[in-house]
């Protein structure tokens, strides 16, 4: 029997609630994702935090994808205070009331359907918290910069690590990463919602950490203690050789796989695409991340 199947079987019989995965998203699309249903939800206060959340200042990489999210996350993971977990997509996860008695239940202790999935993403990140013995978690999902004022409102104290790389690098490695199925054109337009969320997220005034891939790449140690200093940790230099450390399996689709990650250091950034290379829907966002004056120099 399966876990999920073994799971809402012991909710149904002791609550009426049933957990379940959300549609398994396809390709991202040209333009902005659809919106998912809305779920009702609540935001702890600073004094309801203790009750209502186990884990406290959770940090999320706000990237998008093909932006070196997973170098980032195995050196954060290097560090021996920082658990840093596979892509999680908690968005993706929902919890439903089996009877409307359950959500009668559920509703008459202040609990909707959005604060019950709040306090089950919390308890499995806190869970695998517990299970590493470190102090802090990291968590990478390029998703979660579509439900960034939801993780926000879920954890008011959680810390937010953006992370920018060259929009022409962006489209051009989401391209190789399956050229038959995703000409160029078509890469460009399904990299552009991520970019966007992203901004959106930096605008935020959320507390935050900018860094750019180009920099981690060109000077690892000087953006790993910036990066410590932010998350007020000491700079461990084992962060660099992230290989030698017991960081958690690369698995395909839960993040990079690839040779270049799995060489556990820090390879060389590709040259920067020329002016004439880049799409024209990607400039705006090449000016407003500030590549205007980087566009032909090596990383």
């Amino acid at each position: 029997m399966s876990l999920m199947r073994s799971l809402n079987r012991a909710l149904t019989a002791t609550t009426g609630l049933q957990v379940r995965r959300a549609p398994r998203p396809g390709p991202p699309r040209p333009g902005p994702p659809a919106e998912p249903e809305t779920a009702a939800y609540r935001c702890p206060s600073a004094g309801d935090l203790p009750a209502e959340r186990l884990l406290r200042q959770p940090v999320f990489i706000i990237s998008s994808v093909r932006s070196g999210s997973t170098l980032l996350r195995m050196m954060l993971g290097a560090h021996s205070r920082l658990h840093a977990l596979h892509e999680l997509h908690l968005g993706r996860m929902e919890v439903t009331c089996g009877s409307k008695l359950s959500a009668a239940a559920m509703s008459a202790l202040g609990h909707e359907r959005g604060d019950l999935e709040h306090l089950l993403w919390d308890r499995v990140m806190h869970r695998e918290l517990l299970r590493s013995g470190k102090d802090f978690i990291v968590e990478k999902t390029p998703g979660n910069a579509f439900m960034f004022q939801r993780v926000r409102d879920c954890w008011p104290d959680a810390r937010f690590v953006f992370l920018l790389r060259h929009p022409g690098s962006i489209a051009l490695s989401w391209h190789e990463s399956d050229p038959v199925k995703r000409p160029y054109d078509k890469a460009v337009a399904e990299v552009l919602p991520y970019l966007t969320a992203v901004e959106e997220a930096r605008g935020s005034g959320a507390d935050g950490c900018t860094v750019r891939y180009e920099d981690i790449t060109a000077d690892p140690e000087r953006e790993m203690r910036r990066l410590c200093t932010f998350l007020g940790l000491d700079y461990e230099p084992g962060m660099l050789d992230y290989g030698k450390k017991d960081n958690g399996r690369l698995i395909r689709g839960l993040g990079d796989w690839r040779e270049n990650i799995r060489t556990g250091t820090v390879q060389q950034g590709r040259e920067l695409p020329k002016d004439d290379e880049i799409a024209p829907e990607l400039l705006p966002m090449c000016r407003t991340w500030g590549y205007a004056d980087r566009l032909s120099s090596r990383v």
